[in-house]
């Protein structure tokens, strides 16, 4: 019979640093903020109307026409509108939509812009904001 002698080794700990090689989000880190110019008709009071089928081209009448446009699908905000020339940040989880600018409600030559429904409170319609820039990956962003 052979004994074996036991030795005593104290634990040993191995620490790794962790490096993370992609950005990991942390608790209430939302994403991207936008910074975008409201410029559309350039401070002319104007309708703005949501692109809502898809078609090219600003489509509101009953017929498909720009005939009967007025208070009908797609029409975002009283004939109102302007354009307060202000920078404004948004959440990229806010409302963005694609949209059209009429000056003075003439319809016959609408402007394609990006619309921001700035949302205000729940008893109260979402504030509307315009930019004629249409390239989003061009806007200046910040991390939220």
């Amino acid at each position: 019979m052979k004994i074996m002698k036991r030795t005593y080794r104290s634990p040993k700990v191995y620490v790794e640093e962790f490096t993370p090689n992609e950005y990991v989000a942390a608790c209430g880190d939302s994403g991207v903020v936008y910074k975008f110019k409201c410029d559309a008709g350039d401070g002319v009071y104007g309708s703005v109307y949501e692109e809502t089928n898809g078609i090219p081209g600003l489509q509101t009448g009953r017929r498909g026409d720009t005939e009967l446009a007025g208070y009908s699908d797609g029409w975002l905000g009283e004939s109102g509108f302007y354009a307060c020339n202000k920078t404004h940040e948004a959440e990229s989880s806010n409302a963005f939509v694609n949209g059209y600018y009429c000056a003075k409600g003439d319809t016959k030559n609408p402007v394609s812009v990006i619309v921001w429904k700035e949302p205000r409170g729940w008893w109260q319609p979402d504030n509307i904001h315009c930019t004629t820039n249409l390239d989003k990956d061009s806007w200046e962003t910040a991390k939220s």
